[in-house]
């Protein structure tokens, strides 16, 4: 039970440091923190909790890291629906809190998106359902074949942290003109059962992509991370 706390809070924290930042800092008068910024939010987000938690649960936060970890053969698949239950729950609480920190503000209205996800004219930058599609499957595939890299047990020791969140970082700066950046079930669903309406409706994607792509990035790196 102790994992599976560890998770909620970790995913938690993901979502309301993350979309956090989007709702509330990104376009701030004067002084916003715009797309870096955010970038950099999520990463740090990651970055802290794998420093608090990583000793007790791993610090997966995100139901498509679990599975391709699972598919990379270092996660047990009894442990899987419990942590993705956890990872969901987490994220639904922290797009709770957010919900009311954020309404707080007079004129907030959840038309705004609410750091949700979406393609199409839902997306920031208005690109299409297959773009958005690739692009999640592909950065999700990437971040899965760093965290395998990172956490093998020849890299240096002490350091998977510091290459996990700067490749979501990365990830982030490269795709949020594109999807808003999901990669994680979870924290998709944390914010998009709130806005509901297209939202949900788009959300299929951002558990079908990620998976997808968490899946490839495990198949990636057994075949060119498999010791001699």
């Amino acid at each position: 039970m102790k994992q599976y706390g560890a998770e909620f809070f970790g995913t938690f924290w993901l979502v309301l440091g993350g979309c956090g930042s989007a709702v509330l800092a990104a376009a701030f008068p004067g002084v916003g923190i715009g797309l870096l910024g955010v970038s950099l939010a999520f990463g740090l987000t990651v970055l802290t909790m794998a420093y608090a938690i990583g000793h007790i649960s791993g610090c997966h936060l995100n139901p498509a890291v679990s599975i391709g970890l699972w598919a990379g053969g270092r996660f047990p698949a009894s442990k899987l629906l419990p942590y993705i239950v956890a990872q969901v729950l987490g994220g639904i609480a922290a797009g709770g809190v957010l919900y009311l920190i954020a309404s707080g503000k007079a004129g907030f209205d959840l038309a705004g998106g609410f750091a949700s996800n979406g393609y199409g004219e839902h997306s920031p930058g208005g690109y299409s359902l297959t773009a958005a599609l690739v692009t999640e499957v592909v950065m999700t595939a990437m971040f899965l074949v760093v965290i395998l890299g990172a956490t093998d047990g020849r890299a240096p020791a002490g350091f998977a942290p510091l290459p996990i969140g700067l490749c979501l970082t990365l990830i982030h700066l490269i795709s949020i003109p594109v999807t808003n950046t999901s990669v994680n079930p979870a924290r998709s669903t944390g914010v998009a059962l709130y806005v509901g309406g297209w939202a949900t409706s788009q959300l299929w994607l951002f558990w079908v992509a990620p998976i997808a792509g968490a899946l490839l990035g495990a198949l990636i790196y057994r075949a060119i991370g498999k010791k001699d």
